[in-house]
């Protein structure tokens, strides 16, 4: 483990003296700021079902955000070390490939949920400035962020497999923004036809539907079924980007 650990923090290093990460956090708090702003602008404006924290995101800023993230984050962890070169060296050492990912892919995660924790200080900020006359419910606060974290690990997975893929950050970008978005329209495709087909079939998507899952979850509601679905797709591209990683290695 302790070699898993020297990964860990050179990757972390790695993230924190580029400029990605900073570019990454400034482009989320503007647009959560907005997001924010236009829940805020909802409940001002009629009495409303919907609680500040769902109204947040439920914003086309939120996930205006949201599907720039994933990209920005992965594109270059293993893109950029096959360009260089460097990934051909490290594996000179005495690692294996599966600590190799690891440290990449729990590097990005630390980093995605660092990007969130500002948009904390909105509703801190909006209940201290109100004097507590905006509501701010504890069960959505929970279950917002838990959603955002485990749809978080499923995308970065989905990069990192995507990084693995080719030595070229513009693709690896392009793959993992595209397989974001396409699971994100399947939400938005039961909500345009949803009453043009069968309810089994509606039940079905909703099982993928990131809309759905950000619906239930910022409404207090903690279901299994979506975590333990994004926990299980990203073990299953972490494993995908392991076998390329390993087929790489000894590729001669």
């Amino acid at each position: 483990m302790r070699i898993f650990w020297i990964l860990l923090k050179k990757e972390l290093h790695a993230f924190f003296v580029s400029p990605v990460a900073y570019v990454v956090l400034a482009l989320v708090m503007v647009l959560n700021g907005f997001a924010f702003r236009a829940a805020l602008s909802v409940l001002e404006n009629a009495p409303s079902e919907g609680s500040i924290v769902s109204w947040t995101f439920h914003a086309m800023w939120f996930w205006l955000s949201y599907f720039f993230i994933f990209p920005l984050l992965t594109m270059r962890l293993f893109a950029e070390e096959k360009k260089m070169g460097t990934l051909e060296t490290l594996f000179t050492a005495p690692v294996r490939a599966w600590q190799v990912v690891g440290s990449k892919y729990l590097a990005s995660v630390i980093v995605y949920c660092v990007l969130w924790l500002p948009s904390l200080f909105n509703f801190k900020f909006a209940h201290w400035i109100s004097a507590g006359q905006v509501e701010i419910p504890s069960g959505a606060m929970r279950g917002a962020y838990l959603i955002l974290v485990v749809m978080g690990m499923f995308n970065l997975a989905v990069g990192c497999f995507a990084s693995s893929l080719t030595s070229n950050q513009i693709v690896a970008a392009i793959i993992s923004f595209t397989v974001s978005l396409m699971h994100f329209l399947m939400g938005i495709f039961i909500m345009v036809v949803g009453r043009k087909i069968s309810d089994t079939i509606v039940d079905i998507v909703n099982y993928f539907a990131a809309t759905e899952h950000i619906r239930i979850f910022t409404a207090g509601l903690i279901d299994s079924r979506p975590i333990i679905y994004y926990l299980s797709m990203s073990l299953l591209f972490l494993s995908f980007t392991h076998h390329v990683v390993e087929f790489r290695r000894w590729r001669p």
